[in-house]
């Protein structure tokens, strides 16, 4: 029997996180550098992105932030020109920018599907496709995307384009998983549930609003769903990420794993 081919470690690697300046992009991007890895912090804002670089640069690795609308192509473009030219090499990419907005389902509107389409899957769709034709041409390369349960279950009616949103980014995980498996290019997603994020924060104060409830009212129902009985920590999602962007999953390519407490079972 043949043995399997074993993927490198990856120290010394690059990755790109994009939304990396806050919440579970910065635990990822800290985690991969606390890996090994050069990073590039991908974000809209510039200020929480530089903060991130300057934080993993003091721990000896190298990285770079860049101010980055990834729902722009020319932005896009852009990363994975400056990524290259910076640091020679590209080998993770971990699509993790994302927005949120609620809405009861009848009420939204074309400019609502259209922002949220734009940024939470066509962005993601294309930053694949770049990646992708990189990883190809090399034979190796990982990208993980960063979905959500409500990509899996309808989590609340009041985000009706977010679940759609995180549906489709696990539909095109299983598609650029298949085209990419017999040249050694790896793709995965993963669902965080209630993670206690800035993003989080917002939602509650949305869902509270659009319910007639307090925020912390809302959290506390959120939390009482919970089979382990806490929401998550952005460390619990990007130890995950950790996994999937390293050798020791080198046989997985088109899952969508759930870091969810137990909220999400399948």
């Amino acid at each position: 029997m043949s043995e399997s081919p074993h993927e490198m470690p990856v120290h010394g690697q690059v990755a790109i996180v994009t939304g990396a300046g806050q919440g579970i992009g910065r635990a990822i991007a800290l985690r991969l550098a606390s890996d090994g890895m050069d990073i590039i912090i991908a974000d809209l804002k510039p200020e929480p992105a530089e903060a991130v670089a300057a934080q993993i640069r003091a721990t000896g690795r190298r990285a770079l932030a860049i101010a980055s609308d990834v729902a722009k192509a020319s932005a896009r473009e852009q990363l994975f020109a400056t990524t290259l030219a910076e640091f020679g090499r590209l080998d993770v990419l971990v699509n993790n920018a994302g927005i949120q907005r609620a809405s009861a389902p009848l009420d939204v509107t074309e400019d609502h599907w259209d922002i949220m389409m734009s940024v939470n899957a066509k962005a993601v769709y294309f930053l694949c496709q770049h990646a992708m034709q990189h990883f190809m041409a090399q034979r190796s390369g990982r990208i993980v995307n960063i979905a959500s349960m409500a990509g899996k279950a309808a989590s609340t009616i009041y985000h009706p384009v977010y679940n759609v949103s995180k549906a489709a980014v696990i539909a095109m995980t299983k598609t650029f998983a298949h085209i990419g498996a017999s040249s050694g290019v790896r793709v995965n997603a993963v669902c965080p549930g209630v993670i206690e994020t800035p993003m989080q924060d917002l939602v509650d104060s949305e869902f509270g609003r659009l319910m007639g409830r307090e925020p912390v009212q809302v959290r506390a129902e959120r939390t009482g769903r919970i089979p382990m009985g806490r929401p998550g920590s952005p460390d619990d999602v990007a130890r995950v990420v950790s996994f999937l962007a390293g050798p020791d999953s080198g046989y997985m390519t088109g899952q969508a794993l759930n870091v969810t407490g137990g909220m999400l079972m399948y």
